[in-house]
């Protein structure tokens, strides 16, 4: 049988660069012949209606646990350290939900996942082998937001200051930030 799967975990604020690093450690893995998946905690949103309730009625905080399907996410990586394919959802951000899922994708010798809060959760960080946490000046990271939500999903600057006030930064201080304790290297 196959020696299981590595779980790496890449975290860090929003526009921290942890996609980039996540991108270029799976090319320089893949360069080596390591066999990697690329799993983003983006893609495990909860659906729309579901996010909408557990917020009851209020505006939506995309940048708190309870936005996500943590189960889902749990199961998915537990398959993964098993050796098992998952199928990954698809979520697109310009409709603020869930739109299908992706044909079945095996785990390769290293799976990289990267996302917000996956190390500020027991049930996502303890299935981790590895744990990266990119840490970026705060100024930095809003004006990587404001340029990824302005040219890539159509936000205005104003919507986006917003959410960055009201959710994106209270967020990172009592998730985010404090999750950078469980990291095993700081980049």
């Amino acid at each position: 049988m196959a020696e299981r799967p590595m779980l790496v975990g890449i975290v860090g604020g929003s526009g921290s660069g942890k996609t980039s690093v996540a991108v270029e450690l799976v090319k320089r893995l893949q360069r080596k012949t390591v066999a990697t998946l690329l799993l983003d905690m983006d893609a495990y949103y909860a659906p729309l209606e579901v996010v909408q309730g557990r917020f009851g009625g209020l505006s939506v905080n995309w940048d708190h646990p309870h936005a996500f399907d943590l189960e889902l996410m749990a199961a998915h990586l537990s398959a993964l350290h098993r050796g098992e394919s998952i199928r990954k959802p698809r979520y697109d951000f310009t409709l603020s939900d869930r739109t299908g899922w992706e044909e079945p994708v095996p785990p390769g010798q290293v799976v990289i996942l990267e996302g917000l809060l996956l190390f500020a959760l027991p049930e996502l960080r303890d299935l981790l082998d590895v744990k990266i946490f990119v840490d970026t000046d705060a100024d930095i990271r809003i004006l990587r937001r404001i340029r990824r939500d302005t040219r890539e999903r159509g936000r205005s600057l104003e919507s986006i200051m917003d959410q960055y006030e009201t959710s994106v930064r209270p967020m990172h201080l009592e998730f985010v930030e404090p999750s950078k304790r469980w990291a095993d290297l700081i980049v």
